[in-house]
């Protein structure tokens, strides 16, 4: 049985989060295959803007996309420490 959820705008929000985190995927494995000083600075401002997204999610929506993008950001934060630290 499909499930819909009656919550188009914190389904807006949860999208946007995933996009967000999608974009950041894209950046840090940029900047860790081409190590340059603007593609890391790409990454970095990329990691800003989707935890800027996923604050502005809606905590109380229980959604689980939300704790899915949160450890997608976790780890892509642990993928961009280990460029930083080279």
């Amino acid at each position: 049985m499909t499930r819909y959820n009656s919550n188009p705008v914190g389904n807006n929000f949860v999208s946007q989060v995933h996009n967000s985190v999608d974009a950041l995927h894209g950046a840090v494995s940029q900047a860790l295959s081409h190590p340059t000083e603007q593609t890391i600075e790409q990454a970095e401002n990329s990691m800003e803007t989707a935890e800027n997204a996923l604050n502005e999610t809606d905590p109380t929506l229980g959604n689980q996309g939300v704790d899915l993008a949160e450890q997608m950001l976790a780890e892509e934060k642990s993928r961009l420490g280990k460029l930083e630290k080279q």
